[in-house]
């Protein structure tokens, strides 16, 4: 998804419920604060860091270790509404259930993972400072293959006798209770596995460029839009427990957010043998984690004083704090994720063509981000061999998650960029320390299972927030179009309107593809659920066939964008492989492979010969 810098910046933190629209400007600047903590004057920091700039640490700089930590654990704070979401969404569709010893291992096995796909990002990757983490553009399609009729989940008593299979077309069930949904989990991980050698194609050949030519604007507002209108079922769900507790959620992270963003909250720091006083922006940061602490402390109040009814089938019953308790007692106090733990992947050719759609669209949103986090960071705007490299990186990331079966795939996080943007901190070790304290945490089972304790009312206000914000990002890339030609309104109309109408009627007529290829038949059915592929495919075919000048389609602006400002506190040298330069000199090779730096176009190689 292509964004500018701002904006990204802006919707990213949005997404997470932390909203400020000026936080970027001048006027907003948060280095002073910053500069008493680190004990470094901002006067001084200015000898290194261009002003234009207004970094306190840019993308080389390497901040003080115990820094590192503080500023590395607010982006894992700031990326955990989103990560932890993921499982959470699953666990029914998966046919989890009550087993919140699986739950907690999901998300321990999900943040193990993201840690993991964040070194490798800023390490060999594009090497900016960005978050990896789950994505949401993988959710649909999941969605889609497990609503397939074999893999619908059993009735309890089915699962209880655990020896029928499915209509006799799903897999058998077993005297083992997790092999129902661990069943499931492998037709995804096979899936996310396959799908992903596309995106690593597309980074390791170079042809992410080439086929960025063909999209734009109005391809790409349709995709993101319908990822965050297709989830509000999930929202209404969790929120439906109690709404009293969603609406309160909602207000808190609002209140935060938006009405208490600029409130700078005093603090105290002791440097250089005396006790200092300074101001930090504590809403505007843990906006969305101080939402659900709040909602969730009130969930626990009702609890202790009896408030909320104490049976299953009172309304208000799922917002009670004491249901889940044996997740956190039954927990291991370490679990240490591994590959094929659920067991070996199985592949299907339905559930590989769907999840391609949630490659595809990752794929633009993170080529997006990138141009986004290099502004903010001051790098200079990243070249073609870092963008293909990183794309290819995430690939490799969607790889080991499918390995490790997260349920669910990487890609870059915007609520990373966001707090580059707030804390003028662009240090690509700070991800790198962010990285290391996502593994180590994953590691420890009680830390995933109190997540699990967190009420669903409290987590649907959440997803009120989050997919809401999802849907207003693809609505974001308009900005770039004509919206007075009713060529753009057309396309823009129809394909996000056939991305809602399709999949829906498809849903309530699920028997109605018969080709007499069972194969086939779940392929279009997977491909025609997909809410984000409807979407995308009407805008992609319609964009380019449709005459219109690349002014009225927004494809100008939509360029421009990407050219950067010149703010920059180093040169291209920064995207390069650490300690490979001289290495990959000596191979002639080495020109021809285009996510390499040093890979040179057919006219620059000419030149060179001459």
């Amino acid at each position: 998804m292509h964004l500018s810098a701002k904006e990204t910046v802006e919707l990213g933190l949005m997404e997470q419920g932390t909203v400020n629209p000026s936080f970027g400007d001048k006027d907003n600047d948060e280095r002073p604060k910053l500069a008493v903590i680190t004990g470094e004057p901002c006067d001084k920091k200015e000898e290194s860091v261009d002003k234009n700039v207004d970094l306190v640490y840019a993308i080389n700089d390497r901040p003080p270790w115990y820094l590192c930590i503080l500023l590395g654990f607010q982006h894992y704070i700031l990326a955990f509404g989103g990560i932890i979401a993921i499982p959470l969404i699953l666990a029914e569709p998966l046919c989890i259930g009550d087993n919140n010893g699986a739950k907690s291992q999901l998300i321990s096995t999900i943040f193990f993972v993201s840690g993991l796909c964040t070194l490798l990002q800023t390490a060999v990757g594009t090497r900016l400072p960005i978050l990896q983490g789950g994505t949401f553009s993988f959710i649909t399609p999941t969605l889609a293959i497990l609503a397939l009729p074999k893999w619908k989940c059993p009735a309890p008593t089915a699962a209880a006798a655990a020896v029928l299979a499915q209509n006799g077309s799903g897999p058998a069930l077993t005297d083992h209770p997790d092999e129902v949904w661990m069943v499931r989990m492998r037709e995804i991980q096979g899936a996310i596995l396959v799908s992903s050698l596309l995106q690593l194609v597309l980074g390791l050949s170079g042809l992410v460029g080439l086929v960025l030519r063909y999209i734009g604007p109005l391809a790409i507002a349709p995709t993101i839009n319908l990822i965050g209108l297709s989830l509000f079922i999930e929202a209404g769900k969790k929120s439906g427990g109690h709404w009293g507790i969603a609406a309160l959620t909602v207000c808190l992270i609002l209140l935060f957010s938006q009405y208490l963003s600029k409130v700078d909250v005093p603090m105290i720091a002791y440097k250089d043998k005396k006790w200092k006083v300074f101001q930090y922006p504590l809403f505007k940061l843990f906006s969305a984690l101080f939402g659900m602490c709040g909602a969730w402390l009130v969930c626990f109040l009702l609890t202790v004083f009896d408030v909320l009814p104490s049976k299953s089938d009172g309304y208000g019953f799922s917002a009670r704090t004491d249901i889940n308790l044996n997740a956190v007692t039954n927990s291991p106090w370490f679990h240490v994720p591994y590959p094929g733990q659920w067991g070996a992947p199985t592949v299907s050719l339905s559930s590989v063509l769907g999840m391609m759609a949630g490659v595809l669209a990752s794929t633009m949103e993170s080529i997006g981000d990138y141009y986004a986090c290099a502004r903010l960071s001051g790098a200079p705007p990243p070249p073609n061999h870092a963008i293909n490299r990183g794309i290819a990186v995430e690939a490799i990331g969607c790889i080991l998650a499918a390995l490790w079966g997260t349920g669910n795939g990487t890609t870059s996080y915007s609520q990373n960029i966001a707090a580059l943007g707030i804390t003028k901190v662009g240090s690509r070790l700070v991800l790198q320390t962010t990285g290391l304290l996502m593994i180590i945490l994953g590691v420890f089972g009680k830390f995933g299972a109190v997540f699990i304790t967190i009420p669903d009312p409290v987590i649907g206000g959440m997803f009120l927030v989050m997919f809401g914000m999802i849907a207003a990002v693809g609505i974001s890339n308009l900005q770039y179009v004509d919206l007075n030609s009713s060529r753009n309104l057309l396309i823009l109309g129809f394909s996000t309107f056939s991305g809602l109408v399709l999949p829906s009627w498809f849903q309530s007529n699920p028997g109605i593809i018969d080709t007499g290829v069972k194969e086939l038949d779940q392929v279009i059915v997977v491909l025609f659920t997909t809410h984000m592929f409807i979407g995308g495919f009407f805008g992609f075919v319609l964009d380019n066939t449709i005459p219109g000048t690349d002014k009225e389609r927004g494809i100008r602006r939509w360029k421009e964008r990407d050219l950067g400002d010149g703010r920059t506190t180093c040169d291209q040298s920064c995207y390069d492989i650490p300690y490979c330069g001289a290495i990959l000199e000596r191979f002639r090779c080495s020109r021809y492979l285009p996510f390499l730096p040093t890979f040179k176009t057919s006219k620059q190689q000419k030149s060179s010969k001459l």
